[in-house]
This record gives structure tokens, sequence and C-alpha cells, in this order.
């Protein structure tokens, strides 16, 4: 299924009835929010900051920052160890925690405050290359994104569902893997995260990319009980004469321990709900945002008291 997400600006800001980014609460929560978000080249880090602002702006008692980080496992990991009170995961990753497989030794307690944006899976190659499929990265090399990512657990389960026994895996951060791709010492990276992703639009620009279909592995996926995996369609454009690619997507989720206070959880998702035009980062192409009507489709992560409360209120 083809998933656009726009942005109801519109819809929003009239139910709101905001005007500018005047103070939602001149009182509100007291107290520090560090986001755990990603790498300083993924959109992770770029919508953290953007919330960071937003939610200090609307409620100035509240300390806000964006945490650079290694994305979702090492996120959830900060956040289970009170390291960080909000934390951006991929829905599977999320999935993962709660049940303690894979990359976690034990079940993570997790709660949602939104669906905020969809996740691209995107395995870049030089365009030069004349690879143009997954099979044949067969004898290869190939970065799978740094190893606290959810795009490295993806990228695992990718290799296993397309049959690559032979393919010699790295896991490099988004910065390394662009040196390497350049230099030609790995023939594909691996990424996830929006579109366009800033260090895939520079290699674009540098040395011209192909990003590679990834769907026809999508049913083997899910067969290994990765449910929160969907087919999702990269815009026409979304890199230099690009045109629409099959892949893979995860829902990014903005998630919290259950000991959030209620107010701060109340509080974060009302400016998730209320202040969703200024969430967007500059370099989006604006499909894969969140939606007013999908911010509480969390799947397997149940929404924090404090986000319910927020939400009847908005919404009823």
């Amino acid at each position: 299924m083809i998933r656009r997400r726009t942005l109801l600006l519109a819809g929003l800001t009239a139910s709101a009835g905001l005007v500018g980014s005047a103070p939602l609460s001149d009182a509100g929560p007291v107290g520090q929010v560090r986001i755990a978000t990603g790498e300083q080249t993924a959109f992770y880090l770029a919508f953290g900051q953007l919330l960071a602002t937003e939610l200090q702006a609307a409620y100035p008692r509240l300390r806000c920052i964006a945490l650079p980080t290694e994305a979702s496992v090492a996120n959830l990991t900060m956040l289970d160890k009170g390291e960080a009170e909000l934390a951006l995961t991929l829905a599977d990753i999320a999935e993962d925690a709660l049940t303690g497989n894979t990359s976690f030794s034990r079940p993570v307690a997790l709660r949602a405050l939104g669906r905020v944006y969809e996740n691209y899976l995107q395995l870049a190659v030089r365009a030069d290359s004349t690879i143009t499929s997954v099979p044949q990265l067969a004898g290869r090399t190939i970065s799978l994104s740094a190893p606290g990512s959810g795009a490295a657990a993806m990228g695992s389960r990718l290799v296993s569902a397309a049959g690559l026994t032979d393919v010699r895996i790295l896991h490099l951060s988004m910065a390394e893997a662009h040196d390497a791709l350049s230099a030609r010492t790995i023939d594909a990276m691996l990424v996830s995260g929006g579109v366009p992703l800033p260090i895939l639009s520079t290699l674009d620009d540098e040395i011209g990319i192909r990003i590679l279909p990834l769907s026809p592995f999508l049913p083997a996926m899910r067969r290994a009980g990765q449910t929160a995996y969907e087919s999702v369609l990269l815009p026409p454009g979304a890199y230099r004469g690009g045109s629409e690619v099959d892949t893979i997507g995860s829902a990014n989720l903005l998630v919290c321990r259950p000991d959030l206070a209620e107010d701060v959880a109340a509080a974060v998702t009302r400016v998730l709900a209320q202040r969703a035009g200024d969430l967007v980062p500059a370099q989006a192409v604006g499909t894969q945002f969140l939606d007013v009507r999908s911010l509480i489709s969390t799947g397997a992560v149940p929404l924090h008291p404090g986000a319910v409360t927020a939400y009847r209120s908005l919404h009823g």
C-alpha cells in the first residue's frame, strides 16, 4: 500500500486556535525534557531539534534539548536507563523492546505519545555501479548503518530475507558510509529516515546515486514476525532524476517511559497536534510527515495516559 502522509496545516491550526508561536500555557509543566534522536546528518535529529524548540516555546518552564545518538536501539536503551525523557524510534524496534527481542536482553516498558512520520529504508549504490537489484550484492561489501540504529536491525532482516549469505557487512555511521561509498570501499549503504535524507542528497550531488527496490523482500520480512513493516514508495525526484522506487517503511514513534509525568506527556502531545507545521525539517518533501488522523496509530505501543487525555481534549 502506498502511504502519502501530508500535513493538515489549516485544520490543525483552526482547531487549535493558535496565533504565531505564542505559549500554549503561561504555566504548564516544569522540568527537563531530553529527546534521544539520531545521527547528526539524519532526520531524527532535525525533527528532535524542531520539537525541542516548539516545546520550549509552548511551555517556557520546560528545559528541552535534542540529543544526538545512534538512533532507535540506542534511544530506547537511553530511555530505559533514565538518560532521556523522550525517544524517537522505529515501530519495529519498539516492538522488539516491548518483548525483549533481538537487540534487547529484556523487555523495556514503553508508552507512545504519537506516530510522527514514516521512515523509508533506502539502499543506495553509486549511479555508475552495475548493481541494480539486491541479489547483485552477493559477494559485495555493504554498510548496514551504525550498530545502535534501527536501520541496522532492519538491514540484518533484509539481508536474511534476500538470502545474501556471502555479503560482507560493515556497520558505519552515515558520515563514514558517505566517505566509503565515495572512495568505492563499499558497494552500497543502507540508511533509514525521511526523504530526501541529507546524506544521500549530498552523495547524489557529489557522485550520483541509485536507490534499489526493496519491496520484493517485504513478505519474507513479515513472515519472520515483523508486522510493523509496510510497502512505501520513494517519491519521484527525491534524488536527482530518480523515479519512484518501491521500498520498505516503518512508522516512526515518539515514545517515553510509563512513569513520565502526565502533564509533561500531555504537553508534548499538544505540541505534536497543534504545531505540526513547525515540525517538518526544511529538506523534507512533505509526503512522509504526520497526519492528525494517524498520530494515535502507534501499533503495539500503548498511548501514555497523558497523551490520551490530550488527544481527547483536542479532538473528542
